[in-house]
């Protein structure tokens, strides 16, 4: 177990709720702490009619959720303003138009099925979760709908444990140890059937590179003309540049109408 648990867990009965408020938004935030054992001995606790089993949700799902929320918000203003940065015309001539298009690509991917990440990270991979966050708002996924899979995995998150150590009572240390296997085993399995996935596709594309050796380099280029057609990444006229040159290195009247 982890060695802040038993400080969190005599915090959790000298402080009550406060406590249990605060640590799980440090670490929704990001901070690595054993928060399912929390919850399940705070579980335990209210069996024992020391706490309120519906507010210890409440708390834990609304503590979880605004934690998440920062880590989002961090990303988003943070992480997605470098990348807007690094996007903006005067940049774009150092970077090559492959590294634009996959920046592009990975923002559409989280878009589309980035969803099923924030969801399960909230209780089965509850580890990536102040990552997934981070990634969530770089990648400026909408808030709305990160906001209902954060909720709704949160709640997924803080039932089970909380219910199993108010089933189990005493014994919520076993329960917290067989659930931490049971959630490296699944965790374990999902890995390798996503490496196994991706073995299958890098060896159709194999095949494919030995049936037809020029066909990815096509699709490449018509990727990235695609791209460029969508977003053109124009090179200033002489007259602009003109304009920027003045404005960063002013000329006097002389440099501009010399008498020689």
């Amino acid at each position: 177990m982890n060695t802040f648990l038993p400080l969190l867990i005599s915090w959790l009965q000298l402080y009550g709720y406060p406590a249990l408020a605060l640590s799980i938004f440090i670490a929704s935030v990001g901070v690595p702490l054993p928060i399912s054992f929390v919850l399940l001995a705070a579980g335990a606790f209210a069996a024992l009619g020391d706490f309120n089993i519906v507010v210890l949700l409440l708390i834990a799902v609304t503590a979880a959720t605004a934690g998440d929320s920062v880590g989002y918000c961090i990303g988003r203003f943070g992480g997605s303003r470098f990348l807007s940065w690094l996007a903006r015309p005067r940049r774009t001539y150092m970077l090559s138009p492959r590294l634009l298009l996959s920046i592009t690509r990975s923002r559409s991917y989280f878009n589309q099925r980035g969803g099923w990440a924030i969801f399960l990270s909230r209780f089965l991979f509850s580890g990536l979760g102040g990552t997934i966050n981070l990634i969530a708002g770089i990648e400026l996924y909408p808030y709305p709908r990160f906001l209902l899979l954060d909720f709704c995995g949160e709640l997924v998150g803080a039932l089970i444990p909380v219910l199993l150590g108010y089933a189990f009572g005493a014994s919520w240390e076993i329960v917290g140890d067989i659930l931490a296997s049971i959630t490296t085993l699944l965790a374990a399995l999902l890995i390798a059937c996503y490496l196994a996935f991706r073995l299958v596709k890098m060896m159709r594309r194999v095949r494919m590179r030995l049936i037809h050796p020029n066909l990815e380099e096509k699709l490449s280029r018509v990727l990235e003309n695609d791209f460029l057609e969508a977003a053109p990444i124009l090179p200033p006229s002489s007259g602009l540049e003109r304009i920027h040159e003045e404005d960063e290195f002013p000329m006097t009247g002389r440099d501009k109408f010399p008498t020689s």
